[in-house]
C-alpha cells in the first residue's frame, strides 16, 4: 500500500515547497509547523527566520502564500495539514498520523530530502505526478514495504 512519496528538491533558494505541493490545496487546511530551520529571503541579500518557532494551527490561506510567492531556504522543516477547524497536533509515528485528523505530512531533511505523506491516494498520485512533470529528482513511492521511518519528524 502506498503511503507517500520521497524526492529530492534542489539545495538552492526557491519556492520549491509551493512547487512540490501545487495539486493540493494548502489553502484549505490549517497547519502544525514544526519551527525547525528555514529561511526568507530579504531585500539587500539578507535574511530572516521563515517562521517564527512552533506554530499549531497556521491558516492554510497565510502559508499558501509564503510557499508560493516567498523565496525561502529550507534546511529541516516539518508540516502537518489539518482540516480547518480540528485540533491540531505533532503527530510523530505513521500509525498516529493514520488514527489522526491529519491530512498530510510533508518533511524536510538536510535541505533537499523532501517526504511526503498523503492519505487521499488520488492525491498521492497526483503528488508524484506533479514532482516528475517539475523535474524534481528520485521520485518514488514510500510502501509498507520500503518505509523505513520510525518517526515523522526531522529529529
Amino acid at each position: 500500500m502506498k503511503r507517500g512519496i520521497q524526492l529530492e528538491i534542489p539545495n538552492e533558494w526557491g519556492s520549491h515547497l509551493g512547487e512540490v505541493l501545487e495539486p493540493f490545496n494548502i489553502s484549505h487546511f490549517d497547519w502544525y509547523i514544526g519551527g525547525e530551520e528555514a529561511y526568507q529571503y530579504t531585500e539587500g541579500d539578507d535574511f530572516k527566520p521563515l517562521f517564527q518557532g512552533e506554530i499549531y494551527g497556521m491558516k492554510g490561506q497565510d502559508l499558501s502564500e509564503i510557499l508560493k510567492s516567498t523565496r525561502y531556504y529550507i534546511i529541516f522543516a516539518n508540516f502537518k495539514a489539518y482540516p480547518r477547524g480540528e485540533s491540531i497536533e505533532d503527530v510523530l509515528t505513521y500509525e498516529e498520523f493514520l488514527k489522526s485528523q491529519c491530512q498530510l505530512v510533508l518533511i524536510v531533511i538536510d535541505s533537499s530530502y523532501l517526504t511526503v505523506y498523503c492519505k487521499d491516494n488520488k492525491m498521492l498520485d497526483d503528488l508524484y505526478l506533479n514532482a516528475i512533470r517539475k523535474g524534481f529528482e528520485k521520485v518514488e513511492y514510500i510502501t509498507d514495504e520500503n518505509d523505513f521511518r520510525t518517526r515523522l519528524s526531522v529529529w
